[in-house]
């Protein structure tokens, strides 16, 4: 340091030196943080060091950067268990009480139809038929009352007359049941089904045509089909295995009268029941064996058989699935699809004698205006109108369901009547979900808040809401 330096320093008094060393640290803070960066300083702030470790034998959590901390959320669902769950039907209500002098329905009220208006249970072993194949439906009030039971109305005995006519005449009778959202059109396709299983005729269904459609099963091109067709094994194997369970009873009686012609050896096959069960084994050969089985069904002195389907318009458009080209294969080319639309067209009948039913839905239906078309031109046709609808020429249209659909018959459902609505309104009361009396003032008043007798929204109205 310069001698004058320490010189003056020496001269300052006690008190200078003390301001003279403030200003000095000042001037250096200034320095320090009035720079010409605009960043923040790197050194760190006085009283901060590295952090303290725990201390020996202390435990600490170590999360790492990528680690999850795993929480008890409970298991997660298994493949389909969702599914399952979501179509899972509940038939019978303990809290219900028990509906005295609830008569069954039976062949011999069948062939009479006095059940006419009238509320009747199913038995044990219609009702196991009926859930093979998967007639029950999740959205249906079947889970409010002590047992599965049914208003037998007037479209009902409609279907059982036609059935009589199979019967007698061995003609095929194809019908497409139609009408409003909730009308019950899902329930007159169980309850033909059910009449089906109590005079032993062979019952094929197919519980909803969107799961045939929508592209979530397996499919492959059939060889040597022109045009290209395409198979479902995985769902045509399903299908036979509902069969075989919800027909063993009459397929267990029936033998083979034809050479079976397999890729497999059939000796083991003594019954028709033994043929469904093998194909719903053997998925690879699902739809030749469906094919067998369809041969022997059609054989001279067997049964009539009853060929159903609900939600009908998923068949009558492009489904979801698409060829090599990358193109939406139609509904109509896979060969399920193609079997039961060539007997609701009439292309091929059934010689022993049958019914095609084929139930339509309010609330589950991809537009499809060739079959809207086609169910309007069925009803002016039924009420004798000479004036038939055209169809609007600057409309596209789908052809090939026109084609199939072009003299089908339909079932209209309208509302019940004020006795039909206040026999089931009844029905309600006596299983204890209706806690009121049933008089006409009520009937009259919940018939109209229902449209005029929906039967569906009678239900939802006077129960359902209140359960």
């Amino acid at each position: 340091m310069p001698s004058s330096v320490c010189l003056r320093r020496l001269s300052l008094a006690p008190s200078d030196l003390t301001a003279h060393a403030m200003a000095s640290r000042s001037l250096l803070a200034y320095t320090q943080t009035a720079s010409f960066s605009q960043s923040a300083p790197l050194s760190a702030k006085p009283g901060q060091g590295k952090p303290a470790g725990p201390a020996r034998g202390e435990r600490t959590l170590n999360l790492g950067k990528n680690k999850k901390v795993q929480r008890d959320m409970g298991k997660r669902p298994a493949p389909g268990e969702r599914k399952a769950l979501r179509k899972r039907v509940v038939l019978s209500n303990t809290n219900a009480l028990v509906v005295e002098g609830l008569n069954d329905l039976t062949v011999g009220n069948i062939e009479t139809g006095d059940m006419q208006g009238q509320v009747v249970g199913l038995s044990e072993p219609v009702i196991d038929s009926l859930r093979a194949v998967e007639a029950f439906k999740a959205t249906q009030g079947w889970h409010l009352f002590r047992r599965p039971a049914m208003l037998m109305r007037r479209e009902t005995t409609q279907v059982s007359a036609l059935m009589r006519d199979v019967e007698t005449r061995k003609k095929t009778v194809r019908r497409i049941l139609a009408g409003d959202r909730a009308s019950g059109k899902s329930t007159l396709l169980l309850q033909g089904l059910a009449m089906a299983f109590m005079k032993k005729w062979v019952v094929i269904s197919i519980p909803d045509a969107k799961d045939i459609v929508s592209a979530h099963t397996e499919y492959a091109p059939l060889p040597g089909s022109n045009p290209l067709q395409y198979t479902q094994n995985a769902y045509t194997a399903n299908l036979l295995a509902q069969i075989a369970k919800a027909n063993s009873e009459v397929l267990s009686k029936l033998l083979p009268g034809t050479d079976l012609k397999l890729p497999i050896p059939t000796n083991r096959i003594t019954t028709l029941a033994d043929l469904a069960v093998l194909g719903s084994k053997n998925p690879e050969l699902s739809w030749p064996i469906f094919n067998a089985l369809w041969t022997e069904l059609t054989q001279p002195g067997r049964p009539p058989i009853m060929l159903a389907v609900d939600g009908l318009a998923h068949m009558m458009a492009p489904s979801a699935y698409l060829s090599a080209e990358a193109k939406p294969i139609h509904a109509h080319d896979l060969v399920v699809v193609r079997h039961f639309v060539d007997h609701l067209s009439g292309k091929s009948a059934l010689p022993n004698g049958g019914m095609v039913l084929a139930a339509t839905s309010g609330s589950n239906q991809p537009g499809s205006p060739a079959l809207k078309f086609s169910v309007q031109l069925a009803e002016a046709r039924a009420q004798g109108a000479t004036d038939l609808p055209m169809w609007n020429p600057y409309q596209l249209v789908d052809q090939r369901v026109m084609e199939v659909l072009k003299d089908v018959d339909t079932l209209k459902l309208h509302g019940l009547d004020k006795r039909d609505a206040r026999t089931i309104m009844e029905y309600y009361a006596a299983s204890g979900m209706l806690r009121k009396q049933v008089d006409e003032p009520l009937v009259s008043q919940w018939w109209t808040l229902a449209g005029n007798g929906n039967i569906g929204e009678l239900e939802k109205g006077s129960v359902k809401m209140r359960a």
